[in-house]
């Protein structure tokens, strides 16, 4: 009778030891139950009932599924669809990769006179501005030029001729989709020239003969890593689809193309584990109406970037901070998601979007995506999206 008291005595205790096992691992988790019914919760909303919603929270630290709703449905991601190509480009552009824009002349300079053509290479740098303008003038006077006898030509083979998106709104603020930008408009030639002829150099604008060959003079460049900033932080469509067709350029495709952009991004898909079909990617900023992503394809994105430290950080420091800069500048005020989450918004017609990073009380990195699809009032999109980021945080 003992022993049996005995044996009854220290399996209770066994079990007490178990369960309290348990309690100390359950409080080293990111509270995934309390997260399940505040995040159930919040989405009992009445805009679920006429909107599409994808969602997807990952614990990056435990690397754990904490939530998914509706996160394998293809939606549009509106300007999260920025993720996408700064990944992307993260991933697949060298470290050192510059968008540049580079002077030729042709012919030859004789007695200051240059017999010939300047030739203006675009690269689709949408960062090209006065600074760089008057460093390409002062490089034409470096070189003793005082008189063109020839004309100024763009090289715009860079990429196609195509000046929209597939898919964008003939009614929208589009970006023209030039090889040669300045301060991000169409008009590089008419400025080289003004500024050109306010230095004294002379343009006749006649014919030259023919040449083959070509000399360089100089080049401009910016980094990824400075495109990132204003793509990010202000949500800029041109830097978006600048180095968008960055991908293709240095996939070797003269003139870029962006199928052959959009097919870069899909070698990134199935680096993530996941089918190209199932996605559609028509463009590098989110404007097309042709964009169909999913939030689970962003958590695994941004998965996939904080695996790599070194090029996490630079997505990172890209991205608006809530209550700080950016988009994000006069969202999540007050409360634990201010200073906390960095994310990419997203907001089109119909569309309101939200993906990035956040840390939770316990200390665990978190990343999500949430995609809210047809939708009448932006308001209520991003009054959902910053209930569950503080959600997440707290």
């Amino acid at each position: 009778m003992k022993k049996n008291l005995l044996l009854i005595l220290s399996f209770c205790l066994c079990i007490t030891s178990v369960a309290q096992t348990e309690d100390v691992a359950a409080d080293s988790l990111p509270w995934p139950q309390d997260l399940r019914v505040k995040v159930d919760s919040a989405l009992m909303t009445p805009l679920l009932q006429t909107s599409q919603l994808g969602l997807m929270i990952y614990d990056l630290t435990a690397d754990s599924v904490l939530y998914t709703s509706g996160h394998r449905q293809t939606l549009r991601p509106a300007s999260t669809m920025k993720l996408v190509t700064a990944v992307t480009a993260l991933d697949q552009l060298p470290a050192d990769y510059q968008l540049k824009t580079s002077l030729y002349y042709t012919g030859s300079i004789r007695g200051g006179t240059l017999y010939g053509n300047l030739c203006c290479v675009g690269g689709m740098d949408p960062m090209f501005g006065m600074a760089d303008l008057n460093y390409f003038v002062n490089q034409v006077r470096h070189q003793g030029i005082d008189t063109i006898r020839g004309r100024l030509l763009p090289d715009l083979t860079f990429k196609d001729n195509d000046l929209l998106g597939e898919g964008w709104c003939w009614d929208d603020d589009n970006p023209i989709l030039t090889p040669l930008l300045f301060d991000g408009k169409d008009d590089f030639m008419e400025r080289f020239e003004c500024e050109l002829k306010r230095d004294g150099v002379v343009i006749f604008n006649t014919d030259a003969p023919r040449s083959r060959s070509s000399k360089f003079i100089c080049a401009r460049g910016h980094t990824v890593d400075d495109v990132l900033q204003q793509m990010m932080k202000d949500s800029d469509n041109l830097y978006a689809e600048s180095l968008f067709y960055q991908l293709a350029a240095n996939d070797g495709t003269r003139p870029a193309k962006a199928k052959q952009s959009a097919n870069v991004v899909k070698r990134m898909i199935q680096k993530v584990a996941l089918r190209p079909g199932d996605y559609r990617i028509a463009d590098g900023s989110g404007l097309s109406l042709y964009n169909y992503v999913s939030a689970e394809l962003e958590t695994r994105l941004l998965r996939y970037i904080w695996k790599r430290p070194k090029l996490f950080e630079r997505l990172y420091d890209s991205l608006p901070i809530a209550a700080v800069d950016g988009t994000l500048k006069k969202r999540m005020l007050n409360g634990y998601a201010a200073g906390n989450v960095h994310a990419k918004t997203g907001s089109v017609s119909g569309i309101s979007s939200l993906a990035g990073y956040c840390t939770a009380a316990n200390g665990h990195e978190i990343c999500f995506s949430i995609i809210n699809q047809g939708i009448m009032h932006m308001a209520d999109g991003r009054d959902l999206q910053d209930q569950l980021c503080e959600i997440m945080c707290k």
